[in-house]
C-alpha cells in the first residue's frame, strides 16, 4: 500500500484519495460517513487472515482463479509479429473480469452488517456478477442500467432477473452507463443505513478507485507468475481495453515499478476521435474534471457540462476514466489509445476465427490495437492482452452491425 511504497508507481493513492491532481471524494455530506466507514473496513479487511482466506478459497473454488494464461498461436502466426498470449479472464464465473472485484466488496459489505445491494452496470458483466454473489450469500441486490444499454445487452438482463436480482431502467440522459451510476448514486443518498453500493469500476469516491484495483489486481499477479513460468520473463507490452478501467488496472498494477513493460490502454474511439459526439476516449479527446465522487479525465464542453459518449461496448460506454488512469497518463507510465468501432468488430470476428474464443466488445477494442502493433514487432516480443470478457452478451448487437437478422441464422 502507499505507505509501504512512497517512490513508486503504486504508491497511490494519498491519505486523500488523490493520484496526484486525480482522485478524492467529492460526495454529499449524508455519504461521508458511510465513505468513511468503508475506508475503515476496507483498512482491517486488507490485514484480516479471515478475510484474506475467505478471499482465496472462493476465488478458487467459486470464481475458478487462477484464469489460464493462454498462447494465441494461430493468431500470432496471422499477424506475423510478436507472440499474442490472452489473460482469460473471461473463463471466471459469470464470464468476465467483474467478479473478482464484486465478491470483495460483498464481503465487505456482509462485514458490515448491510442487507441489502445496489450497482451499476453497462455491458451487464457487473450487473450479473453483483446479482450471483448477492445470491450465493441470499442479498436483496438492485441494478440499475440505462435502457439503451437494457435493450443491447438482452442476454445478461435475463441473467440478472434469474439470479433474483431487480433491474430498474435508467430513462434519463442516453440511457447509458453514466445514467445507471447517477440513479444508483441517488439510491444510495436515500438509503444508507442498510444500502452498500458496490461500484463496478476503479471510479467513484475515495476509496472505490483504490479498493477495486486491489481486488482486480489478482489478474496482473497472476499473469506475472505465469509469464514468468511460460517464457521466464517478464512480458514486453500489456493491452488492456478501459472504459472506467477496472480489468486494465488490474492488469497493469503489479507491472507498474517494472520499467521494462510498457503499458497501454485502450478506449472506445466509436466513429472516430474527431467527432466529439461519438466516441468515449477521456484521455484523448477529454480533460479534467468532477464526475461521479472524483476528479478525472472527462468529456465535457466549454461550460464543464459532461458530454453523451459514444461506443458500440457498452461496457465501455462512458465519459469518464479512473483518476489512477489519468494520473498514469499525466506522469507518462502508461500510453493511452483509441481503437473505433469498426476495428473492434474486425478483432471480434478474427478472434472468433483464428482462436475459437468468442471475445466481448469490450476486449475486443484491445484485441484491434494488438493486431495494429504486433505485426511490426520482432517475433521475441511478448504481448499480454486482457480478454476481460466473454461475448454471448453481445451477439444481439454484433448482429445488428454486421448486417445479419438473428432470426435467420
Amino acid at each position: 500500500m502507499a505507505k509501504d511504497h512512497p517512490n513508486s508507481f503504486t504508491a497511490g493513492p494519498d491519505e486523500n484519495g488523490r493520484f496526484g491532481d486525480f482522485g478524492g471524494r467529492f460526495v454529499s455530506e449524508t455519504l461521508m460517513p458511510l465513505i468513511l466507514d468503508l475506508e475503515a473496513e476496507y483498512e482491517k479487511a486488507k490485514t484480516d487472515p479471515d478475510f484474506r482466506d475467505e478471499m482465496a478459497r472462493l476465488g478458487t473454488h467459486y470464481v475458478g482463479r487462477p484464469s489460464p494464461l493462454y498462447f494465441a498461436e494461430r493468431v500470432t502466426e496471422r499477424l506475423g509479429g510478436a507472440k499474442v498470449y490472452m489473460k482469460r479472464d473471461e473463463l471466471n464465473h459469470t464470464g468476465a473480469h467483474k467478479i473478482n472485484n464484486v465478491l470483495g466488496q460483498i464481503i465487505l459489505a456482509r462485514r458490515m452488517g448491510k442487507t441489502r445491494i445496489i450497482a451499476e452496470t453497462g455491458a451487464g458483466q457487473h450487473g450479473v456478477a453483483t446479482a450471483t454473489v448477492c445470491a450465493k450469500f441470499g442479498i436483496k441486490c438492485v441494478v440499475y442500467m440505462g435502457t439503451h444499454d437494457v435493450e443491447r445487452q438482452r442476454p445478461n438482463v435475463f441473467r440478472m432477473k434469474l439470479l433474483g436480482a431487480e433491474v430498474i431502467p435508467v430513462t434519463s440522459g442516453r440511457g447509458t452507463l453514466k445514467d445507471a451510476m447517477n440513479d444508483a448514486l441517488r439510491d444510495w443518498v436515500t438509503n444508507v443505513r442498510d444500502t452498500f453500493y458496490c461500484i463496478g469500476t476503479v471510479a467513484g469516491p475515495h476509496p472505490y478507485p483504490a479498493m477495486v484495483r486491489d481486488f482486480q489486481s489478482v489478474i496482473g499477479e497472476e499473469a506475472k507468475a505465469q509469464m514468468m513460468e511460460a517464457e521466464g520473463r517478464l512480458p514486453d507490452t500489456l493491452v488492456a481495453a478501459i472504459g472506467g478501467g477496472s480489468n486494465a488496472m488490474g492488469l497493469f498494477h503489479p507491472f507498474l515499478d517494472d520499467p521494462s513493460v510498457e503499458i497501454i490502454g485502450v478506449e472506445a474511439g466509436g466513429k472516430g476521435v474527431d467527432d466529439k459526439m461519438q466516441h468515449c476516449a477521456s484521455l484523448t479527446g477529454g480533460r479534467p474534471g468532477v464526475l461521479h465522487g472524483n476528479r478525472t479525465y472527462l468529456l465535457q464542453d466549454d461550460d464543464g457540462q459532461i458530454l453523451e459518449g459514444f461506443s458500440i461496448s457498452a461496457g465501455l460506454d462512458y465519459p469518464g476514466i479512473g483518476p489512477e488512469h489519468s494520473w498514469l497518463h499525466d506522469v507518462g507510465r502508461a500510453r493511452y489509445v483509441s481503437v473505433t468501432d469498426d476495428e473492434a468488430l474486425g478483432a471480434f470476428q478474427f478472434c472468433c476465427e483464428r482462436e475459437g474464443i468468442i471475445p466481448a466488445l469490450e476486449p475486443s477494442h484491445a484485441l484491434a490495437h494488438v493486431m495494429k502493433i504486433a505485426p511490426d514487432l520482432p517475433r521475441d516480443h511478448l504481448i499480454c492482452m486482457n480478454m476481460c470478457g466473454r461475448g454471448d452478451k453481445d451477439i444481439f448487437t454484433v448482429a445488428k452491425a454486421l448486417g445479419m437478422d438473428m432470426a435467420e441464422c
